[in-house]
């Protein structure tokens, strides 16, 4: 195996550490951000919710299963940047179709390897979500520092249309149930979990108008998840809003969730550490079972604004820091989570919510 060449990671508050270099060759920036899952990093760097985010994985093994074809929920890496404490070259996996670094390569992915990701993250944690750079081309710090100043801050972004559909597709046209997908960045699994419940689903880019959507007749309507900050995304969420006033069964997840919050009045706040992995536990504040999820954000409802809205109800709560997981609207089969149902990669234990929504179509 070749000598790695020497990479850095520079952060925000001046920080840096040492490490090696993976996949792309050159200089990437972002927020960076950490995920605690211990398996399925192909569905979580292929999640497009991860655009504009540099991410450091917790497990530090990374790499040593391979590639496959049937696990990725995009159609290429969507995270800025990798960051690993140990990067496999090689994988044991026999129906892996080829290395994590080939992909990275394919898809001009930059990487760090070789550093304490367990100080790193434990630095991140006390510090807060700030923007970081690596580099494996460049070791001036002063001309890096000048480019990581010059990087926004994830407050005030709108990324949804960096990654969601431009045109209209179908998927099962066969389906017994219309649902209308609106796509803010949609994971493939969230598709194949209403496919395999007998929908019809059309998937809307974010752009399109009420009118148009509404052309298909649908008879429920799906909001995915997605990238970036909800609250300056003012065009989505009035189309929401529009969407809920016509008394359908509405279902939100992730930042479908914070849009659909937003349309309702509520507001939404970027979080000191985001959520970001595949074990966070959950409670069904309905059923009083827990739940455990996979998750993926940077922001949250504001639990005082909810509590100034007498329509919403609570239905889920995050059980590490009791922020808000799930709403309902009270008069309307209306209702949206935090987290990932579909769950790609991760537990099972949601999967009903989708189970719900088609529910709902049937006895509207």
């Amino acid at each position: 195996m070749e000598e790695r060449n020497p990479a850095i990671l520079l952060l925000q508050d001046g920080t840096i550490f040492h490490g090696k270099a993976t996949g792309k060759k050159g200089i990437s920036t972002g927020e960076i951000a950490f995920n605690t899952g211990m398996t399925g990093y192909q569905e979580v760097f292929t999640d497009p919710s991860y655009v504009g985010q540099i991410l450091i994985m917790n497990t530090p093994h990374i790499g040593n299963y391979g590639i496959h074809e049937s696990e990725s929920e995009s159609d290429k890496i969507q995270i800025a940047g990798l960051i690993t404490k140990k990067f496999s070259e090689i994988y044991s996996r026999s129906s892996a179709s080829s290395s994590l670094e080939e992909l990275m390569l394919k898809n001009e992915c930059v990487g760090i390897t070789d550093l304490d990701t367990r100080a790193l993250v434990r630095h991140i944690r006390n510090k807060g979500a700030m923007n970081a750079l690596i580099s494996s081309g460049n070791d001036n710090f002063e001309e890096l520092k000048e480019i990581l100043a010059k990087v926004p801050s994830m407050e005030g972004q709108e990324l949804s249309s960096k990654v969601a559909t431009k045109v209209v597709y179908d998927e099962n046209p066969s389906g017994k149930h219309k649902v209308a997908l609106l796509d803010f960045g949609v994971k493939k699994n969230i598709i194949r979990c209403l496919v395999e419940r007998g929908c019809h689903v059309r998937v809307f880019p974010m752009s399109a108008s009420l009118e148009e959507i509404n052309t298909f007749e649908p008879a429920g309507y799906m909001l995915s998840n997605g990238p970036g900050d909800p609250g300056v995304m003012t065009d989505s969420i009035e189309l929401v809003k529009n969407i809920v006033n016509q008394n359908k069964p509405v279902f939100g997840i992730c930042l479908g969730h914070q849009i659909l919050g937003l349309s309702q009045g509520l507001k939404t706040e970027k979080m000191f550490n985001g959520h970001r992995g595949i074990n966070h536990p959950i409670k069904n504040l309905k059923t009083g079972k827990g739940e455990i999820t996979t998750q993926n954000h940077g922001f949250v409802i504001s639990k005082e604004s909810v509590t100034l809205n007498d329509n919403i109800e609570v239905t889920h709560i995050h059980l590490n820091d009791q922020t808000i997981a799930g709403i309902a609207l009270k008069n309307k089969a209306v209702f949206s989570v935090q987290y990932h149902p579909e769950a790609s990669a991760g537990p099972h234990d949601s999967r009903y919510l989708f189970d719900e929504f088609v529910e709902a179509i049937v006895k509207n």
